[in-house]
């Protein structure tokens, strides 16, 4: 197939390329250009092939594109840049344009096929994790890692992408809350919440606390039963029409709940819905609905943090001692949605904890949807500095909010034990510190 340019449909603005000055502030705080050390995996490499092939200067070739893919999509560009440049637009256009002109290898179009038709579909991603249960009950899963079979026998990415299988909750199966959680106590705010595709399966027990946070502290909580994926995973690849279309099944599966905000534990999750006025922009049904509901979405730390906790905390200490807790911000919350002092607000509401700051902390954990399936090296990497950094404060445990760090961790320690920590959600924390009950530190 021969290589083309990009095509007429929201190419990458001209206008955003020329607010880049070519400074190189970006190339310090880009994670795959740490990693690479190549000019045309920054930034700054990126927006000047994006200007090249906009002036037919360049194809949009075998050679060019994977320089696109490299791109992990954290944004921390966004937030250095001193010139103020879109990156953000600017690649998730581009990315747009590669996943419709860019023939994929045969292996390529199956392995994303397999991700984007089975990871946003809860009730298919189940199908998927059936047969793993006896796979990780038998301690077929452990034997296999040991053995480094899986490595000999599958490609890079399917090794990947086991090597980041948690263990499998019996929650995983089933979506236990009814559809109205009324509040304790007298009403605040009536609520909506997302559950999430992955997070619902593999980390429920986040949800089940965030449920009881917030019904605590006076919030009524509704899950609507036929609410599905926010469309993250496949928009930040740049597969448009699926994620448009899942866009507007969710707003339709909250638009009948007369609710004072629409709340999430997942930064990706998070900063995708705050996009949807964009992504839906120039759909005449969904348009001006998508702005409204966007403009209701609220990450649940922001959202807390807003409205103020009611509820007393309890002590979480260690051994007697202050719980020292090392905050690790997700790419999404910290430079998508501009979100880091909230967090770090509430959990210094716990009586007797300390917050530990790392190095790099604006760092990329090499998550980044499914960019650690994609491409494994680059993500590895990233993870393995992600725990080192989190592992030198000296703090007991890690506090993460998205599932998609927290698993990305998860599988960094799993090759570096002597990096492990247990991780929690903040909504764990504070869900802990809301009951009185001991922090099991011995989890990871």
């Amino acid at each position: 197939m021969t290589a083309t340019g990009f095509d007429s449909h929201n190419p990458p603005d001209p206008k955003l390329i020329e607010a880049c000055v070519h400074c190189g502030f970006c190339l310090a705080t880009c994670p795959s250009y740490r990693v690479l050390g190549k000019e045309t995996d920054s930034p700054r490499g990126r927006i000047y092939l994006m200007a090249r092939i906009n002036e037919q200067e360049l194809p949009l070739s075998p050679a060019i594109a994977p320089h696109f893919d490299t791109c992990l999509g954290c944004l921390a560009c966004v937030t250095t840049c001193p010139s103020g440049v879109q990156y953000d637009q600017l690649i998730r256009d581009t990315r747009s344009q590669v996943a419709r002109n860019h023939p994929r290898s045969p292996w390529e179009r199956a392995l994303r096929t397999l991700i984007f038709q089975t990871f946003p579909y809860p009730q298919r991603l189940r199908w998927l994790l059936a047969p793993l249960v006896p796979y990780q009950m038998l301690g077929l899963q452990r034997w296999l890692r040991q053995s480094g079979l899986l490595a000999k026998l599958l490609p890079k990415a399917l090794v990947a992408m086991e090597s980041l299988l948690p263990p499998i909750p019996v929650g995983a199966f089933r979506d236990p809350f009814p559809t109205v959680i009324p509040a304790q106590g007298t009403r605040r705010y009536r609520v909506g919440m997302l559950l999430g595709c992955v997070q619902r399966l593999f980390l429920p027990h986040v949800n089940a606390a965030t449920v009881r946070v917030l019904t605590a502290n006076g919030c009524e909580v509704v899950i609507p039963p036929n609410q599905g994926c926010c469309a993250a995973l496949p928009h930040h690849q740049g597969e448009e029409a699926q994620s448009q279309d899942l866009a507007r099944k969710l707003i339709d599966a909250f638009a009948p709940w007369d609710l004072d905000a629409v709340v999430i534990n997942a930064s990706g999750c998070g900063h995708t819905l705050k996009e949807y006025g964009h992504l839906l922009r120039e759909d005449p049904n969904y348009g001006d609905r998508a702005q409204k509901f966007a403009h209701q979405v609220r990450d649940v730390q922001e959202f807390l943090d807003q409205v103020g906790l009611t509820a007393p905390l309890h002590p979480l200490t260690t051994d007697g001692q202050p719980l020292a807790i090392a905050y690790q911000d997700a790419c999404h919350m910290l430079h998508g949605q501009k979100i880091s002092l909230q967090p770090r607000r509430l959990l210094r509401q716990i009586p007797q904890v300390q917050l530990r700051e790392p190095v790099d902390a604006a760092l990329c954990c090499g998550s980044a949807g499914v960019y650690n399936i994609l491409q494994p090296e680059i993500g590895a990497e990233l993870g393995r500095q992600k725990v080192m950094n989190l592992h030198q404060t000296g703090a007991q445990v890690i506090a993460s909010a998205n599932v998609g760090c927290i698993t990305q961790m998860g599988r960094a320690m799993n090759r570096d034990e002597e990096f492990r920590l247990p991780v929690f959600h903040p909504m764990e924390l504070l869900d802990y510190s809301l009951r009185g009950e001991g922090l099991p530190l011995g989890s990871s």
